[in-house]
């Protein structure tokens, strides 16, 4: 969420910024709550000064009342209750201006950074860099599900009937290596420094309009029927929240912080063959990154946070690319995203595993996460990434380990999680 004193001294660029995230139908918002700013403001002023004249006048007719002058002391009783009568009528006013205000400011997108490629929709983005050499090897790759069904690991029958599409029973040694993954993504993150934290995984209304836009809301979140609870979609949610409403000694930063949580997601909408599977899914599980920062730093956090999850696909024998998210594929919250593809030798193309963003102080404003230091107070700068989200990251693992003779190899770094396994042997 921007400050609305940029807004109004900004009106075009904050209007730009808009045309350039192909959201034209949003450009009457800006001269609307500057609008509505203005007459909150006029309505305050006028309030201030009616409580000013009242107080006055409520210290005369003390004085006329000891003096025995009760005419003039019910006169100026009389303006009294005038007067608050139209200050109880401001009042009212000033709060259904604050709201109409707040809710046009959480849909005015945030300011993307100028090196951000400008684009109407994710087939825009822009590829950055490749890691590894993407292969295609001298025998057939199976469909995910396949691979999975030849070491007995998948029962997507028994989950349908259990909770419908979407859902998954891993089984035997694919579900350890899941599990595996996880851990090792966890250790991962905590050798590179950062601190290990299992979050909530429901967060209240507050949290949910604090780290995502009502788009984002609708689109992802299951709520708790009959209750003020939302299934996290991610724990950067729950962890973002964490520092809801807090002053941060500016010292004490940056927190840097890695979770682990099951993530629950709507996932609207009909998908092909390809997403289907694990690929996109209701439930699953995932290990995050997080990082509250000065505002001077957040950059260099972002860097640091895709390569991250670089290093840990590259360590895993599976190729990646960075892709360069355009202004049109941008949630409103943020200010500039890579997404982190693996590549499929399968399908001989790369597809997204890790998203890594930098949302600027849009969340810390929204939920009033600040910092104190010697220049006073100011908002947090938060960022977040994926370091891996398996089942969708064992799709990759498995189409790039898997042998000619249907075994899978275990990388070095992930034997030891495996109980010393080398490779994975088929059971069909």
């Amino acid at each position: 969420m921007l400050d609305l004193k940029f807004v109004r001294e900004n009106p075009e660029l904050v209007k730009q910024n808009i045309r350039n995230k192909f959201q034209n139908h949003k450009l009457p918002l800006v001269d609307e709550v500057i609008a509505l700013d203005v007459e909150k403001r006029t309505a305050k002023q006028e309030a201030d000064t009616l409580r000013f004249e009242r107080n006055t006048l409520s210290k005369q007719i003390g004085a006329l009342m000891s003096k025995g002058q009760r005419d003039e002391a019910q006169e100026l009783k009389r303006q009294v209750t005038d007067k608050s009568d139209r200050l109880a009528f401001l009042e009212a006013r000033e709060a259904e201006l604050e709201e109409k205000i707040k809710q046009i400011m959480m849909t005015i997108p945030n300011i993307i950074d100028p090196s951000v490629p400008i684009g109407r929709d994710d087939s825009e983005n822009v590829e950055l860099k490749r890691f590894g050499e993407p292969g295609i090897p001298d025998f057939e790759i199976p469909y995910h599900i396949d691979i999975m069904e030849r070491f007995g690991g998948i029962d997507l029958d028994s989950a349908r009937k259990v909770a419908g599409n979407g859902f998954y029973y891993l089984i035997g040694d694919i579900a350890r290596l899941h599990s595996a993954v996880i851990t090792y993504a966890r250790d991962f993150m905590i050798d590179r420094g950062f601190t290990y934290c299992v979050p909530p995984f429901m967060i209240r209304s507050e949290v949910v309009t604090g780290v995502m836009s009502f788009a984002e809301m609708d689109a992802m979140m299951y709520k708790i029927e009959g209750e003020d609870l939302y299934l996290i979609g991610t724990s950067e949610h729950s962890m973002i929240g964490k520092f809801i409403d807090t002053i941060l000694p500016e010292d004490s930063l940056p927190y840097t912080l890695t979770s682990y949580s099951p993530c629950f997601r709507k996932e609207k909408g009909a998908h092909g063959l390809e997403e289907r599977g694990v690929y996109r899914i209701h439930q699953f599980e995932k290990q995050e990154m997080i990082v509250v920062c000065k505002p001077e730093d957040s950059m260099m956090w972002y860097d640091r946070l895709w390569q991250n999850t670089v290093d840990l696909f590259c360590s895993l024998d599976i190729p990646v690319r960075t892709l360069e998210c355009c202004s049109g594929d941008l949630a409103d919250l943020k200010v500039k995203s890579v997404d982190v593809e693996a590549w499929s030798p399968r399908q001989k193309k790369y597809f997204e595993v890790g998203s890594c963003s930098n949302l600027g102080d849009a969340q810390a404003r929204r939920l009033k996460i600040r910092v104190v230091g010697e220049g006073g107070k100011y908002f947090a700068h938060t960022l977040n990434n994926t370091v891996v989200a398996p089942p969708r990251m064992l799709i990759a693992f498995l189409e790039n380990n898997l042998n000619a003779d249907g075994t899978v190899s275990i990388p070095k770094v992930l034997q030891p999680y495996m109980g010393g396994m080398t490779r994975l042997v088929a059971k069909k």
